[in-house]
């Protein structure tokens, strides 16, 4: 099984619960972790926006990936939302027989 970390942002703790618990609740993820907020600098539309932002760290399955990505764009309100996968290069036997066992592809 390999296991990935999903980071998406949003404008909002609120936001950030809201995409976190989806996921989970649809076992897209056996866990969401939201950090910030976190200043942002990016370009946007031709101009270099600054805002705060709110990271969401899902932790799942390669399995779940395809399905996670299309739950996030769909509950998301951003245009382009960002979506990075990060393969898990290592980890214990324990965690990740538990993130594959409360995950569903």
């Amino acid at each position: 099984m390999a296991a990935l970390t999903v980071l998406t942002t949003t404008d909002s703790a609120e936001k950030a619960e809201e995409l976190a618990r989806g996921a989970v609740e649809a076992r897209l993820a056996a866990c969401a972790q939201i950090s910030g907020p976190v200043t942002s600098v990016y370009h946007w539309q031709n101009a270099i926006e600054t805002t705060q932002e709110w990271q969401v760290f899902f932790k799942t399955t390669e399995a779940c990936y395809a399905t996670l990505e299309a739950h996030l764009t769909a509950a998301h309100d951003y245009d382009t939302p960002e979506i990075i996968a990060m393969p898990v290069v290592r980890g214990s036997a324990a965690y990740l027989s538990w993130l594959a066992g409360e995950t569903s592809a």
